[in-house]
């Protein structure tokens, strides 16, 4: 049975700093953060948070008393320049938006926001800069091609912040990720731009899946904080423990701040704690739990956003959806973000991606394991240099949602120029369990019937494999059209196996298959 193919994925913190409960509360999106001030260690608690629930006995509280005051809303400007957009516009947009941008004597922070590591190093950290300078610097970078090592992409996704002075010694790195036996937590005293090895230096703890085990606060000062200042202690365990509990709370798989600036006071009994950079990873299946929870530290409201809406209503609405952003230098393509929304908005899978839109070889595939098998049979053929696109649609999509995928893939492909060699197009499956074939194919011909004239023109040769039920139905229609629309098309049912069409495709008279009859209806 196919299932919709989520991943754990990477989303931009570009909202509230996390609310930081004892136990349950409302959280947010996640990857580049604001700066997180715990002045009188707030229970930071919003109006909208749902309400806390038990915390098991054996869960002794934080050190520190609950506070009756919140913090401040983040001051954090997530500015986005679309590739059709005035750089100047969106700027001069920022500075209604977030007004503190033009608060006179304030010192900023400016840098990308694209899941880019090492920024510092590579030139892309501007600090200690006035609203002027700040401005001057992305807009000299907005919408431009960056080299990052070895990967070019545009930047087009930019915080600003606070800038914190702090002095040496002050930076910390701690890191929090899931693995089977539980979640571990590692923490070193040294972070900052040369943290180095974390795996080899940082001090670590395991909270078990078991809650019975979970650790004391003793267990967590003596285990992680060994080269800290003891008057700090109470500080950290008390961020650490709630950190935690918004971690679990909001599914994350992953979460690194680095660093963690920890400024003690006069006495240094205590201390006021930011982080200046922080990435995560969310786990996608759980926005059904946490999507509202997700949005609502990002509303207006929760941002500090002038002309935000009172409301004591809680929904996924209050504030922006979640948006789990591509990788530095694999910008989505219009195409790509039209079958990510249609994905979105199905219990069925529907996956694209654009490897090489001048290649010839092009798949349109059921399934998310048979989308591999035909990728590795079409690179064992020596043509993974001309593989264009790799995708699947499965889970029983609707004849209408497979017409939308199957004439995104052709349009694709049919917009590229002619090939002197022509190209060839892969209508390929495994044995399907209760995706209906006929019906999916149904969306399929639809499609191939809009462009037909252009499949001609191309010299189009398309191979078609499925089974599964009502394949013979499927396979007898699709055929039928490819008679009738005189196209270069060879179907084949179970009698071949998955990838078989791909060899006689691609390296004909170079297999044993010859033999394989097609279909017959």
């Amino acid at each position: 049975m196919q299932r919709k193919q989520h991943s754990t994925s990477v989303a931009d913190l570009r909202a509230k700093s996390l609310p930081l409960a004892k136990t349950r509360s409302a959280s947010l999106k996640l990857s580049e953060p604001p700066i997180h001030q715990l002045r009188d260690h707030p229970q930071h608690l919003t109006s909208t948070s749902p309400p806390l629930q038990p915390v098991p006995k054996f869960i002794k509280p934080t050190p520190l008393p609950p506070a009756a005051t919140h913090n401040a809303p983040t001051k954090l400007a997530s500015l986005y320049f679309p590739e059709d957009a005035s750089v100047q516009a969106v700027l001069d947009q920022a500075e209604t938006t977030y007004p503190w941008l033009l608060v006179e004597g304030s010192r900023f922070v400016a840098k990308p926001d694209q899941l880019i590591k090492r920024r510092g190093k590579s030139g892309l950290l501007a600090l200690n800069k006035t609203w002027p300078e700040a401005r001057a610097w992305i807009e000299a970078r907005a919408g431009k091609e960056q080299q990052v090592e070895t990967v070019k992409g545009y930047l087009r996704q930019f915080l600003v912040e606070l800038f914190i002075p702090h002095p040496d010694g002050t930076e910390y790195y701690i890191n929090i990720n899931s693995a089977r036996e539980g979640d571990w937590i590692l923490f070193t005293h040294e972070g900052g731009v040369d943290v180095g090895d974390v795996d080899e230096k940082a001090e670590k703890l395991l909270i078990p899946v078991d809650l019975s085990k979970y650790p004391s606060n003793e267990e967590f000062a003596a285990t992680l904080l060994k080269k800290v200042p003891k008057g700090v202690h109470n500080v950290l365990v008390d961020f650490i423990s709630r950190l935690y509990a918004v971690y679990v709370d909001c599914q994350f798989t992953y979460l690194e701040i680095n660093p963690l600036v920890v400024i003690p006071n006069e006495d240094a009994t205590s201390a006021e704690v930011h982080f200046l950079d922080l990435a995560a990873k969310l786990d996608q299946t759980a926005e059904f739990e946490c999507g509202v929870k997700w949005a609502v530290a990002r509303s207006d409201k929760a941002l500090g956003i002038p002309g935000a809406k009172e409301t004591s209503k809680v929904s996924v609405d209050a504030g922006p959806p979640m948006e789990f952003p591509a990788p530095f230098g694999r910008e989505m393509s219009k195409e790509e973000a039209y079958i990510a929304a249609l994905d979105a908005k199905t219990g069925a899978s529907l996956k694209l991606t654009v490897l090489n839109s001048k290649g010839r070889v092009w798949t349109l595939v059921a399934g998310g394991g048979a989308s591999v098998v035909y990728a590795d049979a079409i690179a064992s053929a020596g043509f993974s240099n001309e593989l264009a696109n790799y995708g699947e649609y499965s889970g029983a999509p609707t004849e209408t949602q497979t017409f939308h995928y199957a004439r995104t893939v052709l349009d694709l492909m049919l917009r590229a120029p002619v090939h002197p060699e022509g190209k060839v197009l892969f209508i390929g499956g495994g044995i399907a369990n209760f995706t209906n074939v006929a019906s999916t194919f149904k969306g399929v011909i639809r499609a191939i019937r809009e462009v037909a004239p252009v499949l001609i023109e191309h010299n189009v040769q398309i191979w078609v494999r499925r089974a599964g039920p009502n394949y013979q139905e499927g396979l007898k229609n699709i055929k039928a059209v490819g008679n009738e629309l005189k196209l270069d098309m060879h179907v084949y049912g179970p009698e071949m196996h998955v990838s078989g069409i791909v060899p006689l495709a691609l390296a004909p008279g170079k297999t044993d298959l010859g033999h394989v009859k097609e279909f017959g209806g």
